[in-house]
């Protein structure tokens, strides 16, 4: 019954990560695929650039609820799992099958997004306060150098630190999570990294009054 019970809400979170927000929104209002546009990235930037904010925001805060609901699913039969160690486990796989989802999303073609923002809703959930530190420092970086790709990268390399030095967390598969978070943000950018050397990555701007729409 564990068993079963364990690999239903797994699914559960693929099925809600898999939520293409941004390429729905595109589509349904817009009438475009937002992978057909801008970066090809089905996430918040990219619609921001190619849609503007109308589309983007609700694309942004829609994406984290994503994460943070699939670690709730958790709490549907807490009485299921034999100890608080085991909630913790399933938590984590709730959290990547959500990342998965997003990132490979069934309902369209397992073309998604990078999973910037539905991590960021997991952390919600699992680290608050290492979330508000990363946050400030994605903030900060973005502030100062425009580049979102730059600031997601430096939030999640300094996310483990601060998960183990400041929030002082002591279980072993938080811990590990947060380091695979500080590994998988870079891999997913590594087209941005290159370009980011190269100089020629695309600035965010907060003003965003001409977005790239194409109709």
């Amino acid at each position: 019954m564990t068993i079963l019970y364990v690999v239903l809400l797994i699914a559960g979170a693929y099925l809600i990560g898999s939520i293409p927000t941004a390429i729905w929104i595109g589509r349904w209002f817009y009438g475009i695929d937002v992978r057909e546009h801008g970066s090809g990235n089905a996430g918040t930037t990219n619609t921001i650039r190619v849609l503007g904010y109308k589309a983007g925001i609700p694309v942004f805060f829609f994406d984290i609820f994503k994460g943070w609901t699939a670690v709730q699913l958790a709490e549907i039969f807490p009485n299921v799992l034999p100890d608080a160690d085991a909630m913790i486990y399933l938590k984590i796989g709730l959290t990547i099958a959500a990342v998965i989802g997003h990132v490979f999303p069934v309902y369209e073609g397992f073309r998604g997004g990078k999973g910037v923002a539905t991590i960021a809703g997991a952390a919600i959930a699992l680290y608050p306060l290492s979330f508000l530190i990363v946050l400030g420092i994605f903030a900060l970086t973005l502030f100062l150098s425009h580049y979102v790709s730059l600031s997601s990268i430096l939030a999640a390399i300094a996310f483990p630190f601060t998960v183990i030095f400041i929030s002082g967390e002591h279980h072993v598969g938080l811990i590990v999570l947060s380091i695979l978070v500080a590994v998988f943000i870079p891999i997913t950018h590594i087209p941005n990294i290159r370009r980011l050397m190269k100089g020629e990555e695309n600035k965010f701007l907060f003003r965003n009054k001409n977005p790239e729409n194409p109709k």
